[in-house]
């Protein structure tokens, strides 16, 4: 089981490094490191570092190629934002809650995005994500569909903690 988990891993971790690689014009990024399920990476164009996740497989329909990331801006003074793309576009007005262990929090977004209310909401929900093992983000969509993403968190407080590493020299 061990071995089949540790494949898993490496997969998801490709997958991520695909995710981030794909666009043919897209600027470069360093690679800071795969954690588990979880990436790390920093794009010296913007300068920007950020942590960055896909969902559980689903057979689910998408709309979107979902993700989670936790994001560090030096330049702007942003520190460990929270950014969701969701699998779908959300109904207007629709709730979008995060899960992480037992604690809810209602997030804010439209479309396919989501994001914490407040820089404090992102300091709980990193928090949050450092002492879970999952965290699940759902919401309705625009067609009045409840749908949901899980995430496994194994891994995401090392990537956080290499990505906010990749840019501490920055300024």
């Amino acid at each position: 089981m061990a071995l089949i988990g540790r494949i898993r891993r490496i997969g998801l971790g490709a997958a991520v490094l695909t995710l981030l690689c794909v666009p043919a014009v897209a600027p470069a990024r360093d690679s800071l490191g795969v954690f588990s399920d979880w990436g790390a990476f920093r794009d010296s164009a913007v300068p920007r570092c950020y942590a960055i996740a896909k969902p559980s497989a689903s057979r689910a329909a998408r709309t979107f190629d979902p993700f989670a990331s936790v994001g560090t801006w030096p330049r702007r003074k942003v520190r460990n934002q929270l950014h969701i793309r969701l699998s779908r576009k959300t109904a207007v007005g629709s709730a979008i809650t995060l899960r992480i262990g037992s604690r809810d929090f209602a997030l804010t977004g439209s479309g396919g995005n989501a994001w914490a209310r407040d820089r404090s909401m992102d300091a709980a929900i990193v928090a949050a994500m450092r002492s879970a093992s999952r965290m699940t983000v759902s919401a309705r969509d625009e067609n009045g569909r409840s749908f949901s993403n899980r995430y496994n968190l194994a891994g995401a407080a090392t990537a956080m903690d290499a990505a906010t590493v990749g840019c501490a020299r920055i300024r």
